[in-house]
C-alpha cells in the first residue's frame, strides 16, 4: 500500500495504468524501480551522506538478490487475488471472533503466489521493528489453521498456500516481498533479515554497491544533500512564526 501512497507525494513511478504483468520478474523489478524513483524524487529523502549511500547500495543489492528469493517454477503464475491492506481496524468480528465482514478493500491486486504473505502485524509492530523469533510463534499457530483448513478444500491445481507460505518463510522471500511493499520499511527490513542471509558481518554500503545503483554516484549523494538542506530550510520557514 505504500508503494502507492508514494504518487499522492508526486514521486513518479513511469508505469502506465494499462500495464499487466505476465512475469513475475517485471513486477517485482516495477516495483523495486518505484522505490529508486523514491530515492531520486524525494527531497528529504536522505538524512546525510551514509544514509545515502545505505540506501543506494541496499537498492543495488535488492535488484541482484531479487531472482534468489522467486522460484522460476512460478515466474509466470499462478497470481492470487490478495488483500494487501488487510489490518485489525479492517476486519469485523461477531461477539465470538467470527469474522463476518471486511472493509477497505480498494487496494486489493492479484499478486504473484510467492508474494502472498501472513500479516505482518501479528505480534503488534511495524513492518521495520519485527523480530523473527517472536513473530514466528503466531505464525505457526495461523500457519497450522490454515492447514487445518486447507484440508477441507478443493485446491483445482493451485499449490496449497500453506506451502507456498511455509517455503517464503524459510527461503527469506517473506522479507523480501515485506520490504517490497514498504517504502519506509525496505532498509531496515534488509539490514535485520535479508542482508543476513548472505553475510555475517558489516554492512551493504562498506564497498562498491553505492555505486552500482547509478553513474556518478558521489554527485548524486552531493545533489540529495543539497536538496535536505533545501527541504529543511523551507520546512522552517513554513513554521516559522511572523515577525
Amino acid at each position: 500500500m505504500e508503494v502507492q501512497m508514494l504518487e499522492n507525494e508526486g514521486i513518479l513511478n513511469d508505469i502506465s495504468r494499462d500495464v499487466t504483468y505476465s512475469t513475475v520478474e517485471s513486477y517485482t523489478a516495477d516495483i523495486l524501480h518505484v522505490h529508486d524513483s523514491r530515492l531520486q524524487g524525494q527531497p528529504n529523502a536522505v538524512n546525510d551522506v551514509s544514509d545515502c549511500s545505505i540506501q543506494m547500495a541496499t537498492l543495488a543489492a535488492m535488484r541482484a538478490l531479487l531472482p534468489r528469493f522467486f522460484s522460476r517454477k512460478y515466474r509466470h503464475g499462478p497470481f492470487l487475488f490478495s488483500l494487501t491492506d488487510l489490518h485489525q481496524s479492517n476486519i469485523f468480528v461477531d461477539a465470538d471472533w467470527n469474522i463476518t465482514c471486511l472493509v477497505d478493500l480498494e487496494w486489493a491486486c492479484s499478486r504473484p503466489i510467492e508474494m502472498v504473505e501472513l500479516p505482518y502485524w501479528l505480534t503488534g509492530k511495524g513492518v521495520d521493528q519485527i523480530d523473527a523469533s517472536e513473530y514466528d510463534i503466531p505464525r505457526r499457530e495461523l500457519m497450522a489453521i490454515l492447514v487445518s483448513e486447507e484440508a477441507n478444500t478443493a485446491h483445482q491445481g493451485v499449490p496449497p498456500l500453506s506451502e507456498i507460505l511455509a517455503h517464503t518463510w524459510a527461503s527469506g522471500t517473506f522479507w523480501v516481498t515485506l520490504a517490497l511493499s514498504s517504502p519506509s520499511g525496505l532498509f531496515t527490513i534488509f539490514g535485520k533479515h535479508i542482508y543476513p542471509l548472505f553475510a555475517s558481518d558489516g554492512s551493504p554500503a562498506d564497498g562498491a554497491l553505492p555505486f552500482f545503483w547509478i553513474r556518478d554516484a558521489p554527485q548524486f549523494v552531493i545533489c540529495k544533500i543539497s536538496e535536505k538542506e533545501e527541504y529543511d530550510r523551507k520546512l522552517k520557514l513554513a513554521f516559522c512564526e511572523p515577525t
